[in-house]
């Protein structure tokens, strides 16, 4: 089973749009309704794995606060606000389309923010650091910047959304790290490391797919009916990734060393979609759908983006540093 969940993240870039086909194929066909039940016990199964690895003690650390002060000053001060302007710009007819949109933009950094820093030979400390702080902040900041900016044009029950936001991060977190603490215990920091620590991300795998497929079954219909909409979806998508990577890339090429410049990048571009399809899929009732849909399709957009940024990151950045070669003199062979 494991090799098969290892094969399915690994290409999320196939995998994903699997999952959204699948689900729209299904809800065509059949009465997706009871699929709602699936809802909270996918997103359990999308957040819960992720949290068991989560490091909360780097919260407390004084390492690279600069870089951090600028990941989160771009977290929370630009990047909404960026969503918030092609929003209003590309769906001021659907505003729960629109509230997708800034919801993928609220909540930073997740487990493949660490994983793409370390294929990119960045500083992988300051991005664990960056993936803990971007998700406390973003929890306690999404519910007050969803009611300041949207508030106005949708029904927006704030306590819900803090109550759900309870659920999906703030509960699998203790949870995860009681899991951690536990698993340590019984078999040892050198067996949790070697042996579990892999397995619960690829568990998180399957939720994401679940809670796609859902979310596309119970738009199937709207969207076969109007096929052109996914395509109106990917541009304002793609418009927010490129942005968020040009800006992100330059601050990180101005001011940071090459390590932290990375980290930078993708503690910044890398969203958590998975926590922000949970808020949209048990918070907002029937129009939960409409929320979720455009941020089922942005983890198309960020995984290619991501991949793409490693291949050319020494291009952009410059190849990383390594230790002078030590060269050995072979003794003369003796006859």
């Amino acid at each position: 089973m494991w090799k098969y969940l290892s094969k399915l993240q690994k290409n999320l870039i196939y995998s994903i749009p699997a999952s959204m086909t699948l689900g729209i194929i299904y809800g065509y066909f059949r009465d997706p309704t009871f699929l709602k039940s699936l809802i909270m016990p996918l997103t359990f199964l999308m957040v819960y794995p992720m949290m068991v690895n989560l490091q909360i003690r780097k919260v407390f650390s004084k390492e690279d606060l600069t870089v951090q002060a600028a990941a989160q000053v771009l977290n929370f001060l630009v990047i909404p606000f960026i969503a918030y302007g092609l929003g209003r710009v590309f769906f001021s007819d659907n505003q729960y389309i629109a509230l997708g949109l800034l919801l993928a933009a609220l909540l930073p950094t997740g487990g493949m923010t660490i994983s793409w820093t370390g294929f990119a030979k960045g500083n992988v400390n300051a991005a664990i650091k960056m993936t803990v702080v971007g998700l406390f902040i973003g929890s306690l900041a999404t519910p007050l910047y969803v009611k300041w900016l949207m508030g106005t044009g949708i029904e927006m029950p704030i306590l819900d959304v803090f109550k759900q936001i309870f659920l999906v991060v703030f509960l699998p977190m203790v949870a995860g790290n009681i899991t951690k603490t536990q698993l340590i215990k019984r078999y040892g920091e050198k067996t949790y490391t070697t042996e579990w620590k892999k397995k619960f991300p690829l568990l998180s795998t399957l939720g994401v797919m679940g809670i796609v497929f859902v979310a596309m079954a119970l738009k199937s219909v709207t969207i076969l009916r109007e096929p052109l909409i996914l395509v109106g979806l990917l541009v304002p998508i793609v418009l927010l990734y490129g942005s968020n990577l040009v800006l992100s890339t330059m601050v990180g090429r101005l001011f940071f060393k090459r390590e932290d410049g990375i980290a930078l990048v993708y503690g910044t571009v890398t969203r958590n979609l998975s926590i922000a399809l949970a808020i949209a899929m048990t918070v907002f009732g029937k129009q939960g759908s409409d929320v979720a849909l455009i941020i089922a399709l942005a983890y198309i957009i960020q995984v290619q983006a991501a991949a793409w940024y490693v291949k050319y990151i020494d291009r952009i950045f410059g190849p990383p540093k390594t230790a002078p070669e030590v060269k050995l003199v072979s003794p003369t062979p003796v006859d």
